[in-house]
């Protein structure tokens, strides 16, 4: 089974709101035809995907018979371990490999719900590839390059070869909201040009060694940019492998988690057995968090890694999106506090600028949301919103004549 590298002319959008010219729904069609070809293609990768799966995993009948059956492929957890489980094999990742041979075809797909369903797998097949790279560079992984290179000519034709860039206003110059102090020159930029968050892209036929970083970068960029409708069960998995690529080893991820406020001379037995607590629970966290423990294949897995900065930054954003997002479950949000308390030790070893201040304004504002969550529940102590309150009484005020 050989894989075909469209090229990025020809590649799909990963997001069809971006790119309003990449539907591939002519605008004449009747929309009852369109939805039933979606329903089609669905159910036809459904049907190829019970296919490759062992036989007595699960039955995917239901998920093909519903009415939105690329919606429930995203949404079915069985169906996520199922698919993780052959990703996690030894020899997955390989040339003909069958799982990385659907996901391809998946994300070519014309579905928008469909190539999410491909999307979700990224965190897996990423750390997956990146921690094998860095173990073993002789073994072949051109299953799970096809599969990034794909990601990678989307994300090429949507951004049509501009770079990423980031300004913000020039408050010399008035706006709606202010009036300069000074009189603005009107031959000065509307606009303070700051930096280029992600250099113009390049056609990539390959993964070489010097791109692999870029490569990959782009594709969690793919997957940040569909993260609000990424299932919690993704998000976990990528939370474990950036905490596996940081190094989870280190003892000085908790340093900062003590109370800055507290008198450094005093060291009383109260706060010691508080530390004591703490490493203990951090000790529970990170078996909580080993990856893949279930699995009984012998390669490395989470393997520690380089963290450049082009795949750090795209690293920072997913790991922000699940920490501080209010809908996130709370199991995801500690799996981030885990992963950027991790990040924040690598580069505080490697003296990395860029990444200390992004790690550890994200290690502030998790302990912020912590405590003001720990406060808010001690404002309403022992209360059950399941038990009824006794009706309060009617107030009798007495008057006077």
């Amino acid at each position: 089974m050989a894989f075909h590298v469209k090229p990025a002319s020809g590649s799909p959008s990963s997001s069809a709101s971006t790119d309003p010219n990449s539907s591939s729904i002519p605008s004449n069609q009747d929309p009852m035809q369109s939805w039933w070809e979606s329903i089609s293609i669905a159910r036809a990768s459904i049907h190829a995907l019970s296919s490759i799966l062992p036989s007595s995993s699960l039955s995917l009948s239901s998920l093909a018979d519903s009415d939105r059956p690329a919606r429930s492929l995203l949404q079915s957890p069985d169906v996520y371990d199922a698919v993780s489980s052959c990703l996690f094999s030894p020899h997955s990742g390989s040339g003909p490999d069958p799982i990385c041979q659907w996901l391809y075809e998946t994300f070519q797909s014309s579905d928008p719900d469909l190539r999410l369903v491909a999307v979700s797998f990224i965190p897996i097949l990423s750390g997956l590839y990146l921690s094998r790279v860095v173990v073993s560079q002789s073994t072949p992984l051109a299953g799970f390059e096809a599969v990034l290179l794909a990601l990678y000519a989307s994300e090429l034709k949507t951004r049509g070869g501009k770079p990423v860039s980031i300004s913000i206003p020039d408050l010399s110059q008035p706006s709606l909201y202010h009036s300069p102090r000074s009189r603005p020159n009107p031959m000065a930029s509307a606009g303070l040009f700051i930096g280029m968050a992600s250099p113009p892209l390049e056609p990539q036929s390959e993964v070489k060694s010097t791109k692999r970083a870029c490569i990959v970068g782009v594709a969690l960029e793919c997957y940040y940019k569909q993260i609000s409708q990424m299932p919690s069960w993704s998000k976990m998995d990528f939370c474990r492998f950036a905490a596996a690529w940081a190094g989870q080893n280190c003892p000085c991820k908790a340093d900062f988690d003590g109370d800055e406020d507290a008198e450094i001379d005093g060291f009383s037995e109260t706060r010691g057995l508080e530390e004591e607590k703490e490493v203990e629970g951090c000790v529970e966290d990170m078996e909580k968090l080993k990856i893949a423990e279930d699995r009984s294949d012998s390669s490395p897995e989470g393997a520690r890694i380089p963290l450049p900065w082009e795949l750090l930054q795209p690293t920072l954003r997913i790991i922000g999106h699940c920490l501080l997002a209010p809908l996130n479950p709370q199991d995801v949000k500690d799996a981030a506090s885990m992963a950027v308390r991790c990040l924040y030790a690598r580069a505080s070893h490697d003296l990395l600028p860029q990444a200390i201040l992004a790690t550890r304004s994200l290690v502030q504002l998790d302990k912020r949301a912590r405590q003001a969550a720990m406060a808010a529940a001690a404002a309403n102590p022992a209360s059950n919103s399941n038990t009824p309150s006794k009706a309060k009484k009617p107030e009798i005020f007495l008057m006077a004549k």
